[in-house]
């Protein structure tokens, strides 16, 4: 069932089940984070390795103290700056957070989500979520309910329904290593906005095959069922227009002289944030649409087109 009562999805969580819920990134799956039989119904629904961990979802920085033993200052800084957002940081946890939810690190990735529903939601709660992506596990990220209820739908009991996610990537999960600040996952707030408030320069991890650092790095991830190939040049696009039955995937600007119908553009405008706002939505398009391939476009290495690039990358045939 999908709707908007804030009240209803409470009562579930509190009776241990999972509902899905809104963000400004993408939904996610929740669950009670400090209640293992939910937390496993996570992985179980989600059909996702248990090596993989969880990020937890909070009202407030104040209720991020009582789940994590310290924030560092300069992580501070950056939550004070951009959470509520689509900002993750990577702390110690305390004790009361279960191994399960990170996946036996002594580290938990806990954020502060902006959508006006899911901090309804919380703040009514005691308890923090746990809430990866609402999706079958390794599948592209729902930014709308029906791409929950399109997939998940006889798995859960209730889908909060939150509209279109405004942002459409999942956030940008940062923490320290060796007193630096290191992005374990690029999303959507950029690197760059990070870099301002940080006196060196800022540390960006690669991808994991097994046991990551953090949620959502592992090296394959957000595909699709089709195969996606990345083209670079306009020779390389050239060549492929001769094919049957494939589309395209554009940053701003539709390949000529091929059928437009068979063509998404992330955002006409060249606006960035529009690209990531439409990615998923579109490359689930054109995954059910009557195509056997997917071409995408790599968007120039700058501000929130590098997260755009690394999903492209993992959700891409090497």
């Amino acid at each position: 069932m999908t709707g908007t009562n804030i009240h209803h999805a409470a009562t579930l969580l509190k009776e241990g089940k999972v509902v899905a819920i809104p963000t400004e990134t993408v939904y996610g799956l929740a669950g009670n984070a400090l209640d293992e039989d939910a937390v496993l119904t996570i992985f179980e629904v989600k059909n996702r390795p248990h090596f993989d961990p969880l990020i937890i979802h909070v009202s407030s920085l104040e209720a991020i103290c009582q789940y994590v033993e310290d924030i560092p200052k300069t992580l501070k800084v950056l939550a004070e700056k951009f959470m509520p957002g689509p900002l993750t940081l990577l702390l110690p946890k305390k004790d009361i957070i279960p191994d399960l939810v990170t996946s036996g690190s002594p580290m938990v990735a806990v954020r502060i989500p902006s959508h006006p529903l899911t901090k309804k939601l919380l703040v009514s709660l005691d308890f923090p979520l746990a809430a990866p992506s609402a999706n079958p596990f390794g599948y592209i990220s729902p930014t709308t309910a029906k791409h929950v209820a399109d997939q998940l739908g006889d798995h859960i009991p209730y889908i909060l329904d939150g509209g279109p996610c405004e942002v459409g990537l999942e956030s940008t999960i940062v923490g320290m290593e060796d007193g630096r600040v290191t992005v374990y996952r690029k999303g959507g707030l950029e690197v760059e906005s990070i870099q301002v408030w940080v006196d060196h320069e800022i540390l960006v991890k690669t991808h994991s095959t097994s046991k990551p650092d953090a949620p959502g790095m592992l090296s394959v991830h957000y595909a699709p069922k089709k195969p996606l190939f990345i083209l670079e040049n306009e020779t390389d696009w050239a060549s492929k227009t001769g094919e049957k039955n494939v589309c395209f995937l554009r940053f701003s600007t539709p390949f000529e002289g091929f059928d437009l119908s068979k063509q998404r553009i992330l955002s006409p405008q060249g606006d960035y944030h529009e690209a990531a706002h439409h990615l998923f939505a579109f490359m689930r398009e054109l995954d059910v649409l009557p195509f056997d391939v997917i071409y995408a476009e790599r968007l120039p290495e700058v501000g929130l087109g590098r997260a755009i690039n690394d999903r492209l990358k993992r959700a891409s045939v090497f």
